[in-house]
């Protein structure tokens, strides 16, 4: 049950196709099929307790409105008002038709070895082979194994020595997607090493508890290697944080990771990465979970404990994925992509873009199946809503009451902080940043600023193609999300989040710890095609 789309083309020399976020067109041509598709519609990742219950029954909440609307502009969404119905892909829709079961694949925990408050970790990155379309073999890339990567363990307040062996053949990088480490530490292309050379990054991990990840990150490779399977999560740990002891913290036990990507693969196991791949004939859309693809397999977990902890990575390279219950009901939500929320939210579903992270808990006292909705977010790409999860309840304990607080966050004063501009813009195939294609260190666009600095920028889509905008270094608050206030979960802290086409986001921070005058940050767009593509600029945080 591969889900497959190939486009109708129709007489008027114009395509129709269908996506989860409903039905659009797209005119044909050398130089439109390059532009891509327009996409839009703002996301939720859920409302606060108080907020939800409220609100159910009542109609369509204006942010869930918008989180459907996926696939067309987001001016015609203003345009259509009330009038408009939430839009689903019924042709896309597994649910409930999967014809296998297999038991959830955990990746290994990778912890280190640690010796006087130092730990080591090795990883190699190789070449593998492994199933992505069932039956069929494809070339794979992998660390410490044939497809993806173990989970990493980090321990707040110890120094990490990653020693990182590069067995692919070509250069490579490996970023520590959220990390906030110094800029020569990061992973971004300036560090670029060779096949059979060992990069050895050393640095004190000053992170919250929070979930986040590696992947490459080398100059116009990032969308090949990752989507062969270069990707694995880190879980930054603190045995002194009282949130995190009152939470799951058994890996592969009541503290389990799901990673989920939404390749682009045709009938010989060849997985696509670029636009060429993309608009190839016969494609299929394989969503994986760990690894395994649960197009018509839906994987299986025994909750041994009542309470079970979720943390969600969309490693895709551009599709959208939504998580969400099948009998509707709702998920505790925990943290965003840079921690622990200020209090649990209850949210029926929570979408995350390409790059994204959340985590949520459930106490199941009934088997419980979780579903994928994906989205498409680049010109082609998977959709439809799949039962990839059942969890079976078999926990007998009772879980101590959820912190009423699990982080205090203090919202930024933005009044004194420093305003820039940074737009995302398109010039036929090539992306852009502020008028710059980030293709070579020396083309992209420069942000210089200032250790200590506080900072509010405008991020602006001057395109009608859906992005997903990263930062590294620091996390940000999200001020405005197309001229709305943050609300409920958005109120968390991010590294990662949705700039629909024609839309803006507006976002705060502060560079705080680390400077240098020769190593660089990077944003972008966390659509690996378009990062490739040239939506990419540097970021330099000097003493002064």
């Amino acid at each position: 049950m591969t889900h497959t789309t190939d486009p109708a083309f129709e007489a008027d020399g114009s395509e129709e196709q269908v996506t989860g976020g409903g039905r659009r067109r797209r005119v044909k041509g050398a130089e439109t099929a390059k532009a891509e598709h327009s996409k839009a519609g703002r996301g939720t990742d859920g409302e606060h307790t108080k907020e939800a219950k409220a609100k159910r029954g009542k109609g369509v909440h204006r942010r869930k409105f918008l989180g459907g609307m996926a696939g067309v502009g987001l001016g015609a969404v203003a345009a259509a008002g009330s009038t408009f119905a939430l839009l689903t892909d019924a042709k896309g829709n597994k649910a409930g038709a999967a014809t296998n079961t297999a038991t959830l694949t955990v990746p290994d925990l990778l912890e280190g070895t640690t010796s006087d408050g130092t730990t080591t970790f090795t990883l190699e990155a190789k070449t593998g082979s492994a199933e992505v379309l069932s039956g069929v073999t494809s070339t794979t890339a992998g660390y410490n194994q044939s497809f993806l990567g173990p989970t990493m363990k980090w321990t707040k307040g110890n120094t990490n020595v990653l020693n990182i062996t590069n067995s692919l053949g070509e250069d490579t990088t490996v970023h520590f997607h959220g990390a906030h480490v110094p800029a020569k530490m990061d992973g971004g292309p300036q560090v670029a090493f060779s096949d059979g050379d060992t990069w050895s990054p050393t640095f004190t991990v000053k992170d919250e508890p929070m979930t986040l990840w590696y992947h490459p990150h080398a100059l116009g490779t990032t969308a090949k290697q990752a989507v062969h399977g270069l990707a694995g999560m880190i879980i930054v740990d603190d045995s002194d944080n009282t949130t995190s002891a009152a939470l799951p913290t058994t890996y592969g036990t009541d503290d389990i990771p799901l990673i989920f990507q939404c390749l682009a693969v045709d009938s010989s196991g060849d997985i696509k990465y670029n636009l060429s791949g993309y608009l190839g004939s016969g494609l299929s859309y394989p969503l994986l979970v760990n690894g395994t693809n649960v197009d018509d397999t839906t994987l299986t977990f025994t909750a041994t404990k009542t309470r079970t902890r979720f943390r969600l990575l969309n490693a895709s390279p551009s599709d959208i994925i939504t998580i969400q219950r099948s009998d509707g009901g709702t998920m505790t939500q925990i943290a965003t992509d840079q921690g622990y929320l200020a209090e649990a939210a209850d949210v029926t579903s929570i979408r995350l873009v390409a790059g994204a992270r959340a985590e949520m808990v459930m106490d199941l006292s009934d088997d419980v199946t979780l579903q994928a909705v994906v989205t498409t977010g680049w010109v082609r790409g998977g959709s439809g809503t799949y039962d990839f999860l059942t969890v079976t309840a078999s926990g007998t304990d009772t879980p101590s009451d959820l912190p009423s607080s699990l982080r205090t966050i203090d919202r930024y004063d933005t009044s004194d902080f420093t305003a820039r501009t940074i737009t995302l813009g398109q010039s036929g195939a090539t992306m852009l940043i502020n008028g710059s294609a980030g293709t070579s260190m020396s083309s992209m666009a420069m942000i210089s600023t200032t250790l200590g600095s506080k900072e509010i920028w405008t991020i602006k889509n001057s395109t009608q193609l859906e992005h997903s905008f990263h930062l590294h270094d620091v996390p940000y608050q999200l001020i405005s999300v197309n001229g709305e206030d943050p609300t409920g979960v958005e109120l968390g802290w991010y590294d990662t989040y949705e700039v629909v086409g024609g839309g803006s986001i507006k976002i705060a921070m502060e560079f705080t710890d680390f400077s240098d005058d020769t190593y660089m940050y990077m944003l972008h767009c966390h659509l690996l095609q378009h990062e490739d593509e040239g939506m990419m600029a540097s970021l330099m945080v000097t003493d002064s």
